[in-house]
């Protein structure tokens, strides 16, 4: 009995010193996170790290995309579908740089992301090395935290710790920038997943008093409405949130990011609220005498002019950084902590409600916007393409079931607005930062992430020709994404703001594009473009039933416009409809 313990013993010590060396420390630790796709780009400083990927193949598959923005933009789609940190690799110097604004949109949009990046040697650090650039101080501002090793004993506590932060509370990017030196140097090697780490907090614990308070006044409104944010996504908290707005029959209206967490054929949802959002929540935000906001942070996009923002209501604010609470808009009640865990505490305190006559204001103001704005764009009479119609199709063959991935722009409004969602995490797009070619490669990571689910991209003709180098990545990876160009020869929303704005003096929003479809055939990808109605219901059906990757370009009106609008600067309630 003795030598067994003996032997079971040394067993385990030997395991928990095994001599590796840096490189190969990273991807062990990254395998121990249950992390088995990467996507990344090599370069000289991080050829290490390749190294041990090569050996790894096996348990690690990695994504050769085709420029870095491109993988980051991919994790950030991988991470958004599945909930699970998006990894990503780079070099120095320009590699490193190249991931700053993927960064800096999974920052503001609050996507889990594990970026590491190769560094020169520890003794060449602060001399201007070849490929020498310090993205510790340049990423700064845009991740939730960074870390340079130096040693290579410090890489699996730091990546412990970087998986921790990333997904843990509010989640959000983390950087790690390790020398070469660290990548070949060998040491004892060891992991132990990161637990806590002091004096970072990642939720703040609730407050049942709060809770309490909050149920009063909900409990007391009379034309009571939510509007719900991503953070109920990102909390997993869909089913408690469901059941919150069924119990007391309040209506509810979302961000662009808070878009699927809820089917959008439910009852109680009245649309979306912002710049382009429907014209009932956003004109009836400034008639609810209580406003529930639930993991949103009360963006200018969705909030207008601060100062004529919801005055008469009772403000309660559900959210889980506390940052962000009396930032933009002042709150009477903040519910501190992880929505899914608060709403859950509220339902015992919260009254079963039902507030009809408040919610046939909302259905007299959707009548007047289907007759305005949403039955010309879905059933259009006029000769040219609508970027609805285009949506509507789209709907008719998935069902609803499928994720959207859009860009930045006018078709991403149309998208928002039209698409139909019954299942959570259905919606991804680039929110806080606007970052256009988003779109291509975000959806071939969203594919990676959810290969059993249809994805299709939704982008304009500009936003394309940022990143359809990305067509590559399709080509090597055979990712069956749907690809749906939007093209109607214009930077179409800067286009329209000059055309309502600056006396449509068009200056530099005109394109001229290549021929999309020989560029999608030259990467062997099935392509067709459709200019005429007749023809697109049948490109849409054919594009959804082809189990391989398909390219649809579809001409649109050139100078078609996104309805409804707040300008800039103005109240929700002065949103135009035309």
């Amino acid at each position: 009995m003795k030598e067994t313990q003996t032997i079971e013993l040394m067993e385990k010590s030997t395991e928990a010193t095994i001599k590796v060396s840096g490189a190969e420390a990273v991807i062990k630790c990254l395998l121990e996170e249950g992390a088995t796709l990467a996507f990344g780009y090599p370069g000289g400083a991080i050829m290490p790290v390749y190294d041990e990927i090569y050996k790894y193949q096996n348990q690690f598959h990695h994504v050769l995309t085709r420029h870095e923005q491109g993988a980051i933009h991919a994790a950030q789609g991988f991470a958004r579908v599945t909930g699970k940190p998006g990894i990503v690799f780079a070099t120095s110097g320009p590699g490193a740089t190249n991931l700053v604004t993927g960064i800096a949109d999974a920052q503001i949009d609050s996507t889990p992301l594990v970026c590491i990046t190769g560094q020169v040697a520890s003794h060449l650090l602060g001399s201007d090395a070849f490929q020498e650039t310090d993205i510790i101080g340049i990423s700064t501002p845009v991740t939730k935290w960074n870390y340079q090793i130096t040693k290579a004993s410090e890489i699996p506590e730091i990546i412990a710790k970087a998986f921790y932060i990333a997904k843990s509370g509010r989640p959000g990017p983390v950087l790690i920038d390790i020398t070469k030196d660290a990548q070949l140097s060998e040491f004892d090697f060891s992991y132990k997943k990161c637990e806590k780490v002091r004096s970072y907090k990642p939720a703040p614990k609730f407050d049942i008093e709060k809770i309490k308070e909050a149920a009063t006044e909900i409990n007391k409104a009379k034309k009571p409405f939510i509007v719900w944010g991503q953070g109920v996504i990102i909390g997993e908290a869909e089913q408690e949130f469901k059941k919150f707005i069924e119990k007391t029959g309040i209506p509810s209206a979302s961000t662009g990011l808070g878009l699927s967490a809820i089917e959008t054929d439910h009852p109680l949802y009245v649309g979306m609220v912002g710049m382009h959002g429907n014209y009932a929540p956003n004109v009836l935000t400034n008639s609810c005498d209580v406003l529930i906001a639930i993991g949103m942070r009360f963006d200018d996009r969705v909030t207008g002019n601060l100062n004529s923002y919801a005055k008469q209501a009772k403000v309660i604010h559900f959210e889980i950084d506390p940052a962000e609470v009396d930032k933009n808009v002042k709150t009477d009640i903040a519910v501190l902590g992880n929505v899914k865990k608060t709403l859950a505490e509220i339902m015992p305190y919260v009254n079963k409600g039902e507030h009809n006559e408040w919610m046939q204001e909302f259905s007299k103001l959707l009548d007047i916007e289907n007759k305005t704005v949403i039955n010309d764009q879905l059933n259009p009479t006029k000769e040219g393409l609508t970027m609805g119609e285009v949506m509507a199709g789209i709907n008719r063959y998935t069902n609803g079931e499928a994720i959207i991935v859009s860009d930045v722009g006018q078709h991403q409004m149309f998208a928002w607005r039209y698409s139909k969602f019954v299942k959570t995490r259905s919606n991804v797009t680039s929110g806080g930062l606007g970052t256009m070619g988003f779109g291509l490669p975000a959806a071939i990571g969203a594919k990676l992430g959810a290969e059993g689910r249809e994805v299709i991209a939704i982008i304009g003709d500009g936003g394309y020709q940022m990143t359809c180098n990305e067509l590559g990545t399709i080509l090597q990876t055979k990712a069956a994404v749907k690809i749906v160009v939007l093209n109607n020869g214009y930077l179409g929303m800067v286009r329209q703001w000059q055309e309502l704005f600056f006396d449509k003096r068009y200056a530099s929003t005109e394109m001229i594009s290549p021929d999309f479809v020989k560029l999608a055939q030259a990467y062997d990808i099935e392509a067709t473009r459709v200019s005429k109605r007749e023809n697109l219901e049948d490109a849409i059906k054919t594009m959804i039933q082809s189990k391989e990757a398909f390219f649809l370009e579809v001409v649109i009106e050139k100078e078609d416009n996104v309805f409804p609008m707040i300008p800039s600067g103005a109240s929700v309630s002065d949103i135009r409809l035309s």
